[in-house]
């Protein structure tokens, strides 16, 4: 693919967080840029308001005429969330257009430019662009395709400086498992923060899982280098410089960690000594354990200690991570995206630590009905962290139904006894007089939909 014989550019699934990243991309370097989604949602509002042409009807009659009469000018993107009976996609490939996943498309991109690539079955959002932050906080030319809205830049995507020489621009990027998308990549630096089993309608077993990720680790280029989570195996799949981290343990390690005014604050030791008084403004264990890969990843790039230090305590999170939406003295409200069993837990192990002896309750939407039943013990465990429990009906997202795989069937695995089944559209009503004291929603489908009605009820409630 020649990036400089295209004018025009159009995305099917153009508002799914990783191709909005792309299509931003193409917009501000001067193409041509519109696409398809199914509904739309405040990430395509955004891409209409940049001047890119988004509509949701499936019509071929939609597609830019510019794009159909220039053929050969015109590159295809699409998401594997797609459907084989789409009409426009099944259009554009009978009349020979070029068609390639928004992953083929990111590893050409990202070739031209020193890779630093985050992976992993959770914590990759986050630590992404905690590394995206630190280096543009230090001044560093960089480019970033991340998974999330940076509270910091309001955006999912950050554009570097232009530079006649790419090789000197740092391009991080989200490293997606998923359908095996990262395997495009070709690193300079690579970070892998966990190998938990996920996806299996994808890979059908965790062994597959981690020869995905073996296979993405070798593809990191000669000389580069990986930092992976303590107790990862994957040092023996890769010729790179192999280097471990975690919390309390590991050659990079988060360590003296303690809450002060609702902020987690940490030392960072290093092969070059520690690192102190690194005061996170998200908090949470897990995210301790995500800066100290940052810091690792921003100190093989050059950085100094001292840069890195500042970039992180300054660093505000990403939309629905760890996500403060009502923060009084009496009452919390804080929604997340975990939607896999050991994501859940530190998400809820790490409000319990901030609010120690506080009713902690829940409001969660399963994701996937095979990844409900995949993991169903291992869900009941995680929420079983709360006090109270609402749980809504499973997210199908791209699949069919799965029969006896019900949200019931997980409820009744749930040790706590204050839980019961909430249908989405009654959750509002439910909380009008309910007593609240920490009050969290957690899931990875449309319950987002519910954090701004959640938020307006309970603001409107007196204090006390």
């Amino acid at each position: 693919m020649n990036f400089k014989q295209l004018r025009n550019v159009y995305f099917l699934g153009i508002g799914g967080i990783g191709m909005s990243a792309i299509a931003r991309w193409f917009n501000v370097n001067g193409y041509r840029v519109a696409g398809y989604d199914r509904t739309p949602t405040p990430l395509t509002d955004a891409l209409q308001a940049e001047g890119i042409a988004v509509h949701f009807e499936d019509d071929v009659r939609r597609i830019p005429a510019e794009f159909l009469a220039h053929r050969d000018a015109t590159l295809v993107v699409r998401t594997p969330a797609v459907p084989a009976d789409h009409q426009e996609w099944n259009f554009l490939e009978r009349e020979g257009f070029q068609i390639m996943k928004r992953s083929q498309v990111l590893g050409l991109l990202a070739e031209s430019m020193y890779l630093i690539a985050v992976a992993g079955t959770h914590g990759k959002t986050t630590t992404s662009s905690m590394v995206a932050h630190v280096l543009r906080h230090a001044g560093r030319n960089c480019t970033a395709f991340l998974g999330g809205i940076t509270q910091n830049y309001g955006t999912n995507f950050l554009l570097n400086d232009e530079t006649a020489d790419l090789r000197s621009v740092l391009c991080v990027v989200e490293a997606d498992e998923f359908d095996r998308s990262f395997l495009t990549l070709f690193p300079d630096v690579a970070i892998v923060t966990s190998t938990d089993a996920d996806h299996l309608d994808i890979y059908g077993d965790g062994e597959h899982v981690l020869e995905s990720f073996g296979r993405f680790v070798g593809q990191i280029k000669s000389g580069g280098k990986l930092f992976m989570r303590r107790g990862l195996t994957l040092a023996d799949k890769t010729s790179a410089e192999v280097h471990d981290y975690g919390l309390d343990e590991g050659e990079y390690r988060a360590e003296n960690v303690r809450i002060a005014d609702a902020r987690f604050v940490f030392d960072i030791r290093h092969p070059e000594g520690v690192c102190e008084g690194v005061a996170l403004q998200i908090p949470g264990f897990h995210n301790a354990e995500n800066a100290t890969a940052a810091f690792a990843a921003c100190r093989a790039v050059g950085l100094s200690p001292a840069e890195i230090r500042g970039g992180l305590n300054s660093y505000r999170g990403v939309k629905r991570r760890f996500e403060y939406h009502v923060r009084r003295p009496d009452l919390v409200y804080i929604d997340d995206y975990a939607h896999h069993p050991t994501e859940i837990s530190a998400f809820l192990k790490s409000v319990r630590a901030l609010y120690p002896g506080r009713k902690l309750t829940a409001i969660f939407q399963p994701h996937l009905f095979s990844r409900t039943r995949d993991f169903l013990d291992g869900f009941a465990e995680a929420l079983s962290e709360a006090d109270e429990l609402a749980l809504l009906d499973i997210y199908p997202a791209r699949e069919q139904p799965i029969p006896g795989v019900t949200a019931a069937l997980l409820l009744n695995k749930i040790r706590i006894s204050d839980k019961l089944l909430q249908k989405k559209e009654q959750v509002v009503d439910w909380l009008r007089d309910k007593p609240l004291d920490v009050l969290v929603t957690i899931g990875a489908g449309d319950i987002d939909q519910l954090v701004g009605p959640i938020r307006e009820r309970l603001e409107a409630r007196k204090p006390g």
